[in-house]
């Protein structure tokens, strides 16, 4: 469900799409700088892509547009599904790190981070 409670709202859209099935503008909702920035990233190490930008249209609204071009080999959709797939595989592996780290409970601390005595 989205923020505004309109469930019948798409979070992902396509925004424009030229007969270049390796160009698109895609709209994500309810996202910022945070998802735009990572997912450019990720669509941005498939070779098959050349360019990937975003941005945010207005600063009050919560929505992210992200360009794709691709090269012949792919599509702009397609660059878009890889690119989501990878982030979610990162974003699962960090998780799964954290969580065998932390299980470990071998905490360790900076000296002075905690120390709310003697804080000037």
């Amino acid at each position: 469900m989205n923020i505004d409670g309109n469930e019948n709202e798409a979070k992902l859209k396509i925004l424009s799409s030229s007969s270049d099935e390796g160009c698109a503008t895609f709209s994500i909702s309810e996202e910022d700088h945070t998802l735009a920035n990572a997912l450019r990233y990720m669509i941005m190490k498939n070779p098959k892509v050349e360019y990937c930008g975003y941005s945010i249209p207005h600063p009050t609204e919560a929505k992210v547009n992200i360009r794709v071009q691709t090269s012949e080999e792919t599509t702009a959709v397609e660059a878009m599904n890889k690119g989501l797939d990878d982030l979610i595989e990162l974003c699962e592996h960090i998780l799964v790190e954290y969580n065998e780290k932390l299980d470990l409970k071998n905490y360790k601390y900076d000296e002075g981070v905690f120390d709310t005595e003697n804080k000037a």
